[in-house]
This record gives C-alpha cells, sequence and structure tokens, in this order.
C-alpha cells in the first residue's frame, strides 16, 4: 500500500491551527460552541507520532472543558460527541497517518489515538460531572438557607422573590403541615423522596414546597389549592414504613411569608399537644386545639391548679399515677365508667373505687360537674405542662402544698 503524504500547507491548515477542525465539528452540532473542543485535535496530532498516553496537562483541560459545558447547559452526551467527531475530522490528517509506512503502522497509530480520545472523553465527563454536583450542592445549599429563613421567619423583605425560583408562591395564604415520625426525616430519605415524587407529578401540586426541618416533614401549600393536606397526609402515610408511628399537625390558613411561620409553629404546637395529650388519631389541626393552647399559655395558672386539685394525691402508696390515668381515662371516655375500665383493661369496681380515692383525697368528686371540670382541667395540665405522674416530685417545690386544698362548695 502506498502512503502519499498530502501538501504540506493542508497539514498546516487543520492540524497545527486546530480551531477549523472544531468549527467544523461545531457545525454538526447546533448550539455547541467549539472553544469546548478546541485544541483536541492538535492533542491527537501529538499522540499519533509519539502513540504515548495524553498529558495530564490535556487530561486536566478536557475536564475544564466538561466542566464548562455543564456551566453551559450543554448535554454531556453533544460534548462527547463532539470530541469523536473531531477524531473523525482529523483523522486523515494526522501526522502519524500521513508519516505511516505500513498498515501495522497505521493500526498502532489508530490505537494510541482511540485510548486518547477514550481517556480525553472521560475527562470530559469527570469534568461535567463534578460540575454538576458542585452545582447541585450550591443549589441545596440555597434551598436549605431559604426553607430555613421562610420557617424561621428571617429576610422576609426578599423572601417572596427567592421563594419564586422554588416555585413556592407568597403573596397569597399559605398552610403549612408538620409530620413528626419515630425515625428522623430528612431531605433525601426514601420517605421524602417518596412523597416529594408522588405530589409534584401532578401539575396541581407542582406549586407546593415539601422540606424537611429539625427532623420534621414540611409542606407548604398555598391556602387556595383544595385537598393539597389530604393528599400530603395520604401520600406521607403510603410512603411510611408500616412499623413506624407518625403524625401530623396543621396548622390555620395565614397571609403573607410571615404567615408560613406563624402557620408553621401552630402545626408543631399541634403536634406537641396531641402527643402530651395522647390524641387518638393521625391529624391534629390547630384550630380543633385552641382550648387546649389557652390552658397551656398561663403554665404559672395551670400549676397552681394542679397544686391545689392533684397534689394531695402524692400521699397514696405506689404514686399518684394509677389514679391520675384513671381520671384521664374516665374523661377520655366521656366519663362512662364502663368505657373507661375497658380502656384501662381494669374492672369497673376498680375504675370506681380509684374515683372514690379521689374524692376522698381531694375533695373533688368526678360526679359535681363544676368540680370535675377542675379535675379534668388538672390532668389535662399535668400532661401539657410534661409533669410525670408516677410521684409529684416532678412538680415545682414553689408550688404551694400547705393550706385548704378542698374544693368550693357547689352550687
Amino acid at each position: 500500500m502506498l502512503f502519499v503524504d498530502p501538501p504540506e500547507a493542508a497539514v498546516r491548515m487543520d492540524i497545527s491551527e486546530s480551531d477549523p477542525v472544531a468549527s467544523r465539528a461545531a457545525r454538526e452540532i447546533p448550539g455547541v460552541a467549539p472553544d469546548l473542543v478546541t485544541g483536541f485535535a492538535e492533542v491527537l496530532a501529538t499522540v499519533s507520532r509519539t502513540r504515548g498516553p495524553i498529558g495530564e496537562d490535556h487530561l486536566r483541560s478536557r475536564a475544564e472543558a466538561g466542566a464548562r459545558a455543564a456551566r453551559q447547559g450543554v448535554p454531556m452526551s453533544e460534548v462527547i460527541d463532539l470530541h469523536l467527531r473531531v477524531t473523525r475530522l482529523a483523522w486523515s490528517q494526522l501526522p502519524g497517518v500521513r508519516e505511516a509506512s505500513s498498515a501495522g503502522q497505521v493500526r498502532l497509530c489508530g490505537e494510541a489515538v482511540l485510548r486518547a480520545q477514550d481517556a480525553a472523553v472521560m475527562a470530559v465527563a469527570e469534568g461535567y460531572q463534578s460540575a454538576q454536583r458542585w452545582s447541585v450542592r450550591q443549589e441545596e445549599a440555597f434551598r436549605r438557607e431559604f426553607v430555613d429563613d421562610l420557617l424561621d421567619g428571617r429576610n422576609l423583605g426578599d423572601l417572596a422573590e427567592r421563594a419564586e425560583r422554588f416555585g413556592v408562591r407568597l403573596a397569597g395564604s399559605t398552610v403549612v403541615t408538620a409530620v413528626r415520625a419515630d425515625l428522623p426525616l430528612v431531605d433525601g430519605g426514601d420517605v421524602v423522596r417518596a412523597v416529594v415524587s408522588a405530589l409534584h407529578v401532578r401539575p396541581l401540586y407542582r406549586d407546593v414546597l415539601v422540606t424537611t426541618k429539625n427532623g420534621l416533614l414540611v409542606c407548604v401549600a398555598p391556602g387556595t389549592t383544595r385537598g393539597v393536606v389530604e393528599e400530603f397526609v395520604h401520600r406521607v402515610g403510603a410512603a411510611m414504613p408500616a412499623h413506624v408511628g407518625w403524625s401530623a399537625g396543621i396548622g390555620d390558613r395565614q397571609a403573607g411569608p410571615g404567615g408560613v411561620v406563624r402557620s408553621f409553629e401552630q402545626a408543631r404546637a399541634a403536634l406537641d399537644i396531641a402527643e402530651r395529650l395522647g390524641l387518638p388519631g393521625r391529624t391534629h389541626r390547630a384550630g380543633d386545639l385552641l382550648v387546649y393552647q389557652v390552658l397551656s399559655r398561663d403554665s404559672a395558672a395551670l400549676a397552681d391548679l394542679i397544686s391545689v386539685v392533684l397534689l394531695p394525691l402524692r400521699t397514696v402508696r405506689g404514686g399518684p399515677g394509677p389514679l391520675v390515668d384513671t381520671l384521664a381515662a374516665y374523661f377520655a371516655a366521656g366519663q362512662v365508667t364502663a368505657a373507661c375500665a375497658r380502656q384501662l383493661n381494669v374492672g369497673v369496681r376498680t375504675v370506681t373505687y380509684r374515683l372514690s380515692r379521689v374524692r376522698d383525697l381531694t375533695g373533688y368528686s368526678v360526679d359535681d360537674p363544676a368540680q370535675a371540670l377542675s379535675l379534668h382541667i388538672a390532668v389535662l395540665g399535668v400532661k401539657l405542662l410534661g409533669w410525670p405522674t408516677g410521684d409529684m416530685s416532678g412538680f415545682p417545690p414553689s408550688l404551694p402544698e400547705s393550706g385548704n386544698h378542698r374544693p368550693p362548695d357547689s352550687a
């Protein structure tokens, strides 16, 4: 086989100056800039002669080109295709090919060029992926900062503008739902990813923000979107493992960026109250728990009431826990003794005896409406304040322990 060298001018035009090859390759892929592959043909020309590996400097250059393509939004497949086209266009002009005197030398040259091409493409892909990972981390940092500011009420001035970047509209009203589970709920976890995927597949819910905050799964939804809270809770239930306990607190509809904070605080308060009182059900709306919030706001007065009504139970052998728990179950059962006994898994006579002991020790009877109300509020207060029922040593020492603990006369 006879190999004829091309004219020297052609070599200088297509190989020593790489821009023409890059431009020709880029023209075949509309929208891709030739600078992403500038210099690659010269690398191939060198390798075709030396038949050695591509240099580290050139690999770094290819990685930088891949990163630049990622920042420009060019698909990775098009960047790789661009490099493959350069190899094809430059092949017949490569010095190693022109200077080969046999088919064997052409084969060796081809193997070296293909190895260089593979190494270059790998460097492009690594640079591209590295830039994408950095972009994702930066976006996650921006999103986390936005979420923290949104739920903590910071930087409200520019919050609405930043919210648009994440598809959240704060101009109208919003409703915040918070989910607490027996396991921490974190961004990227199985439950969070499943809920986000299930919601955002429907166009109606694409402006709903699902995120996490301090182990809670939080949903910030437009107050005008009907059914979004119910759908969110349904999706959480479908995604949550069967053995994991969870509950959801739902805040009231609030207006403006600052309203997100208020609704979030209401949702968290609803979760806390439901947990302390052991309320049944998965979902707890803040609007339905207002009476408990009123009770918990004046903790000093509530502590005084507990001291006056329940502190005498401290003298019971074994502690006041069974008596306080019986009162709680009795009121939860609508003051029906049989239902209370079933809930506690004890006999009706046991319930009757314990209620009688409460009356004898405190002077407050569940049969008197006014006294029953005091007992009920005192029992709720023990749970709302998080005091132990096993003994009364958890009560603040400043509470009065002496004086008249008898109830006022009933009308």
